[in-house]
């Protein structure tokens, strides 16, 4: 692939990002109000409006600098947390699963959908058509982004969503000591891009995802 400026990235990269965080946060939000909580609604995050969504830090600057930093490669970043009164849930503990895998199970579908565009994109000649040419872009970094998101999510430190799912797993008080880890949580993930081993834990992850939607369209 030819190699693109800085702006040419951005605008690549601008809409995958803004689709797989606005929709991963209304994924949660849907769920959660299809399990009888009504507080994402009564705050409009049950929305695909992505400013209703949009962390100045996590949604614009983590990503550019990101992005910025790794030439694109790879792209990071988050939005607002979607809140949700559990009090609320007609089945707490199934109810609290289904929300927190709702917006990792958003990340994955819109990466299979992505690699679809991709394979549309191969069709019309992206090595002569521009437009071609920037849907194939961003329909891969539609793919990384979500996949990115997708298996990060589910990774078990709080606050990501796969903390969730343990600690309805957990007896209650074994859940509380374990929830007090979450305002660290954040400097656990920095502790861990930094020193690589959370590349060491996606990048076979992400690999080996790529590949089972390389199979499945034949790209």
């Amino acid at each position: 692939m030819p190699e693109f400026t800085l702006i040419q990235q951005i605008c690549i990269w601008i809409i995958p990002v803004l689709l797989a965080i606005t929709l991963h946060e209304a994924a949660h939000a849907y769920v959660a109000y299809r399990c009888g909580d009504t507080t994402a609604k009564m705050f409009g995050r049950l929305s695909l409006n992505p400013i209703r969504h949009i962390d100045p830090i996590g949604t614009v600057v983590m990503p550019l600098l990101i992005g910025a930093l790794t030439h694109f490669n790879f792209v990071f970043g988050y939005a607002k947390p979607v809140p949700i009164n559990w009090g609320q849930l007609r089945n707490p503990r199934r109810d609290m699963i289904l929300v927190a895998l709702a917006g990792p199970a958003s990340n994955f579908l819109m990466a299979f959908l992505w690699a679809g565009a991709f394979k549309i994109a191969t069709f019309f000649h992206p090595e002569t058509s521009m437009a071609a040419l920037f849907l194939l872009v961003t329909a891969r970094a539609g793919m990384i982004i979500n996949l990115v998101l997708g298996i990060l999510n589910l990774i078990p430190i709080p606050p990501l969503d796969g903390s969730r799912v343990v600690s309805v797993a957990l007896p209650y008080k074994q859940a509380i000591v374990y929830s007090k880890i979450e305002p660290y949580g954040f400097f656990i993930l920095i502790l861990l891009l930094v020193t690589g081993v959370l590349g060491v834990i996606l990048t076979p992850l992400i690999n080996y995802s790529f590949d089972l939607l390389s199979f499945i369209y034949r790209l």
